[in-house]
């Protein structure tokens, strides 16, 4: 057993001489190997106490043993008077970090109200921050997500950032900066946001750790727990690296038996009582991600969420994705979330039948199509208005993909009603089985017709995709004999499908052009013997 002054209560970074810090590889190797790089951009992008800060540590300390100056800028020290404005915000970078490199500010001397703060701070660490220091700059920026909550800031500093980083692919002098962008996921709830606001650079992940590397921390704290009951400590807490330090804890302080932790784990006289109240704190706000966590927590099988609840769950650190289905990140979470839902006044479990009704209401009149379960044609009208949003500042293409089963109405009549619902079902499990990236979506649009929506997809990637769809609609066999048909190629259910691509803004000026493309693609492919594929012959951009 360890010496009792030696075990330190996780609720910190983990000190550079730390007995218990576990490397993640190959995440930190890939982050040392980038560093060493000119002009290189790290970010880390992750939930609270998932290890960022200690990371963050290492990289400072590895940076200055390759020479590098460094200069740490936590959001979190910010005076609220200081995001008023851009101007006083990169004042205030500028002189913390000249400072912090021990120079005299002498921000006057470079900075021009007529060029602008973006133009004056940039020639500050031109003229005055590189020729000083003349040797390479490690910049960290902690907590950049609180950045992210002050649009008049970001708006302006993000594409700053991204200036510094592009200067230094060809500039030089801006090669001698290494960026590196630490920001806790928990923002994107508050923001209503469905992807990280800010991708440039080498990301890097923190993974949980595995049961390999639980059973390595239990031993340096001298534990001598059975596979087993490593096991049983990582499935319950999935191996978050914050829970297991405090469950490693408790155990080497003989404050609990293994046996009680976790028994008592998803209540509240448990040893994750803060954690869980701080969640649910989280989720009290938004009461559309308490109903959709208590479904997936109640859920015997995966559930597909709409897409920004579903991002934010996974933000929160709360759900993992498997395709485009949510399963609880861990069995913590699986049983505190299916049993422990408070009402408002935090102290009474809501109604049970109110809260099935609420999910009921939820289910059926948000965003699910009730016969097929893939997303409906409100959800559809909804999320691809913020693609197409998104798409035009990126300046990305979008794609569209409009799927019609072939001679549904003829099969219906031929087969009945509750065939006709089986072939529905059918048709949009084997799209959706082709369409597999978080971001993508698959939405009943009417009657046999079905949508894709895929961002950030040019011409030749939708057409793969959408040949794709309509081999694995060949494949299902479904049966289609018909005296009404004779001319058919094959006696089976068929789908045709009509494709279109633009970039928002250049290539298309609203959404409506965009999908009327794709319809007329769909004319194509059904005028032309069904079954087939059709490209837009105007909306069609390709890398």
């Amino acid at each position: 057993m360890l010496p009792k002054n030696t075990l330190i209560f996780p609720d910190r970074p983990l000190a550079l001489n730390s007995p218990f810090y576990i490397r993640r590889s190959p995440s930190e190797e890939l982050a040392y190997t980038e560093l060493e790089k000119s002009g290189s951009l790290l970010r880390v992008t992750a939930p609270r106490k998932m290890g960022k800060s200690s990371l963050m540590l290492r990289l400072i300390d590895y940076a200055e043993t390759l020479g590098y100056r460094t200069v740490l800028i936590d959001f979190l020290q910010v005076d609220q008077e200081i995001f008023e404005s851009s101007d006083k915000f990169l004042r205030w970078l500028c002189i913390n970090v000249a400072r912090q490199l021990k120079l005299e500010p002498k921000l006057e001397d470079y900075w021009d109200e007529d060029m602008g703060s973006k133009v004056s701070s940039t020639l500050y660490f031109e003229l005055y921050i590189f020729p000083q220091i003349n040797c390479p700059l490690f910049l960290v920026f902690n907590e950049l997500n609180i950045v992210f909550e002050h649009i008049n800031i970001s708006q302006n500093f993000l594409p700053l950032i991204r200036f510094w980083y592009e200067q230094s692919r060809h500039n030089q002098t801006w090669k001698n900066i290494h960026l590196f962008l630490v920001q806790s996921t928990e923002v994107y709830v508050s923001l209503n946001i469905n992807q990280s606001p800010f991708n440039i650079g080498l990301s890097i992940e923190l993974p949980p750790f595995t049961v390999n590397q639980v059973q390595n921390l239990a031993e340096r704290y001298h534990l001598n727990l059975s596979d087993t009951q490593i096991q049983e400590l990582t499935h319950l807490v999935g191996g978050h690296p914050y829970l297991v330090h405090l469950a490693i804890y408790h155990l080497a302080n003989n404050l609990i038996s293994l046996e009680n932790l976790l028994k008592k784990a998803p209540t509240l006289e448990g040893i994750y009582k803060e954690h869980l109240q701080s969640i649910w704190l989280i989720l009290h706000n938004k009461p559309e991600l308490a109903i959709a966590m208590q479904r997936v927590a109640t859920s015997k099988i995966d559930i597909q969420l709409e897409p920004i609840i579903a991002y934010q769950l996974y933000s929160l650190n709360l759900v993992d994705f498997n395709e485009n289905y949510c399963t609880p990140s861990c069995e913590l979470y699986r049983l505190y979330f299916s049993t422990q839902i408070l009402s408002e006044n935090h102290n009474t479990p809501i109604n049970l039948k109110q809260l099935q009704e609420e999910n009921k209401l939820l289910k059926s009149l948000v965003y699910i199509d009730t016969l097929t379960q893939v997303f409906n044609r409100r959800e559809f009208d909804r999320s691809v208005d913020i693609e197409w949003k998104r798409m035009m500042r990126e300046i990305a293409p979008l794609s569209l993909i409009l799927c019609d089963i072939d001679h549904f109405k003829i099969y219906n009549d031929t087969y009945g009603h509750q065939a006709g619902d089986h072939c529905l079902k059918a048709v949009a499990q084997a799209i959706r089985d082709m369409v597999r990236r978080p971001g993508d979506m698959v939405a009943r649009y009417g009657g046999e017709e079905f949508v894709i929506v895929l961002p950030q997809t040019d011409a030749k990637g939708a057409m793969y995709i959408a040949e794709s769809v309509r081999e694995n609609i060949n494949a299902l066999a479904l049966p289609f004999k018909t005296d009404k048909l004779p001319n058919r190629r094959v006696p089976i259910i068929t789908i045709s499908l009509g494709v279109a691509t633009a970039i928002p803004g250049v290539d298309a000026i609203n959404i409506e052009t965009l999908f009327s493309a794709t319809d007329q693609a769909l004319y194509k492919a059904k005028r032309n013997r069904r079954d087939q594929v059709k490209l837009s012959s105007f909306l069609r951009f390709q890398y």
